[in-house]
C-alpha cells in the first residue's frame, strides 16, 4: 500500500451538495465528468474495506457528491461500476472517517434478458425514496414496481424506513 492518506482527502473528492437530488441511470455521467476521480490509493483505504468482496481491476468508482447537513456525520454518494450491476452507494462516516454504515441506494442490474433498475430520490430530510422495477426487451412491467423508503438517522445509520 502507498502513503497512507488522510480522510480529508477522501472527502474532498466530493462536493457537497443541498438536498433534494436524484440519482438515476445516467446520473453518474454528470458527476464523473465534474468531479475528480478517486485514486486507486483512496479507493484502497476508504472503500475497499467497506466491500464485501474485493474489486477486481475492471470496478470502477465515481465520487458523486456529499450531503450538505449539520448532522455529526458525513454522508457520501458514489457510484460503483461492476459486472452487469451499477451501482450507487450511500456511505456514512465519523467526522474521523471511521464508517458507521452503507447501502445500495439506487442500481442498474443485468440479468440475462431482464434489466432491474431502481433510482432514489435523497430529500431535505435525508429520507432516500427508492423507485424500482423490471424491464424486459425495453418493455418495462409496471407489475414488478415497488417502492420503499430508507432514512439517515442522527447516528448516521441508514435504516428502512
Amino acid at each position: 500500500m502507498s502513503e497512507k492518506l488522510e480522510f480529508i482527502d477522501f472527502v474532498g473528492k466530493f462536493p457537497p451538495l443541498v438536498m433534494p437530488v436524484t440519482l438515476g441511470e445516467d446520473t453518474h455521467h454528470t458527476f464523473s465528468t465534474e468531479n475528480s476521480p478517486l485514486s486507486d490509493a483512496l479507493i484502497e483505504q476508504f472503500i475497499a474495506p467497506l466491500e464485501k468482496e474485493t474489486p477486481d481491476e475492471f470496478t470502477e468508482y465515481v465520487p458523486c457528491f456529499a450531503i450538505d447537513c449539520d448532522e455529526k456525520y458525513i454522508a457520501l454518494v458514489w457510484w460503483k461500476a461492476g459486472l452487469l450491476l451499477y451501482q450507487y452507494v450511500l456511505a456514512t462516516f465519523t467526522e474521523k472517517g471511521e464508517p458507521i454504515d452503507q447501502k445500495m441506494i439506487a442500481f442498474t442490474l443485468v440479468d440475462g434478458q431482464k434489466v432491474r433498475r431502481a433510482v432514489a430520490k435523497i430529500d431535505e430530510d435525508l429520507g432516500v425514496h427508492i423507485a424500482e422495477g423490471v424491464s424486459d426487451d425495453d418493455v418495462f412491467d409496471p407489475t414488478s414496481s415497488l417502492t420503499r423508503l430508507m432514512e439517515i438517522l442522527p447516528n448516521g445509520v441508514i435504516v428502512n424506513g
